[in-house]
């Protein structure tokens, strides 16, 4: 009798065990903060995509992505641990990491294969070549990624980066003083800029645009970046989140709408058309590059990097340039077969 009543409680209790099991989840979720170097826009909508599809939580993640202020902001919010990952402009981070060889910072995934780095004008202003920029007043944000790089892009064309004045201002004011004519040029991301100075009422051929690229500039853009932290205890998740937001990436290429769709489910208030035009100019001159058709989406040229690092160097007057391997990390890559467009 005692026997049986020690069989039925050891049934009631793998039951409960049971139960229990089943209630529960899975497996555990690994959370994940990620931030934009910027607001909630077309070019960055395939992190949303992956996002909203769910295919971050597919691979065990539970992905917040935030908006951000700019690359320094986004490498300083990833070297402080506040953020696991960030999107980020890989010159800021070669700046940072120059600063602080013993905590780098890598970039683990290259999104921006052609940077959209550039300076502009309107040709009411003269302006129609490198050349004549000299003695005329350049605009723009202190921490804008063109802005920074233009010492480079003066060395490249041949002018004296010193006969350059300059002028900074809040973000929000940079296409409006052009057009006031209060700077003679601005510099920025081309499909921003453009963009921003079409919404001021400029057409588009009244826009004199030197696009940095164009010039032979060897710079890359923007990347995914990773913690030491992270990379160190979460190799994995890190891993996941490349293969997520590969998919999520090569869905925005071939349907852009369903970018601009999961944005603005992220953010109600954006601009739908101006937004398509924004993730059109991306897609076209900076994110589906021949690089990209050859090798596939998220890889870089170790030697072309190099040439980047010096060109970096070069414009931030940097002392102790980082290698290239300690800027860039390809071991979190899916196999280049997984990247093909």
């Amino acid at each position: 009798m005692a026997q049986g009543r020690r069989g039925f409680v050891k049934l009631l209790t793998v039951a409960a065990l049971l139960g229990s099991a089943l209630s529960a989840p899975a497996f555990a979720q690994t959370a994940v903060k990620v931030t934009l170097d910027w607001k909630y826009q077309g070019p960055t909508s395939f992190f949303l995509i992956a996002l909203d599809k769910g295919y971050y939580k597919a691979e065990g993640l539970d992905v917040t992505i935030d908006s951000g202020q700019g690359s320094a902001g986004a490498v300083n919010r990833v070297a402080s641990n506040a953020y696991e990952l960030g999107f980020a402009d890989v010159n800021a981070l070669i700046e940072y990491n120059a600063a602080n060889a013993d905590k780098a910072i890598k970039a683990v995934m290259m999104v921006y294969d052609f940077p959209p780095f550039g300076v502009y004008a309107l040709k009411s202003s003269g302006i129609t070549k490198p050349q004549d920029l000299v003695g005329k007043t350049l605009g723009a944000p202190v921490f804008d990624a063109s802005y920074k790089l233009f010492p480079a892009f003066a060395q490249k064309v041949g002018i004296d980066n010193a006969a350059v004045p300059r002028k900074n201002m809040d973000p929000s004011l940079r296409e409006a003083m052009l057009v006031r004519k209060e700077v003679d040029f601005i510099s920025g991301h081309y499909f921003s800029s453009v963009l921003d100075l079409k919404a001021q009422g400029v057409k588009i051929d009244d826009i004199v645009a030197m696009r940095y690229s164009d010039f032979g500039m060897d710079f890359y853009g923007n990347g995914l970046i990773a913690s030491p932290k992270i990379i160190a205890e979460k190799p994995e998740a890190v891993k996941g989140f490349i293969r997520a937001t590969i998919k999520g990436l090569k869905e925005m290429i071939a349907d852009p709408k369903a970018g601009i769709t999961a944005t603005k489910k992220k953010d109600p208030l954006i601009d739908e058309a101006l937004e398509a035009e924004r993730l059109a100019l991306a897609i076209a001159n900076n994110i589906v590059t021949p690089n990209v058709k050859r090798d596939g989406i998220g890889g870089v040229d170790m030697e072309r990097m190099k040439r980047a690092i010096a060109q970096v160097s070069l414009a931030a007057g940097l002392k102790t340039p980082p290698a290239p391997e300690q800027v860039f990390d390809a071991g979190f890559l899916p196999p280049a077969a997984d990247r093909k467009l």
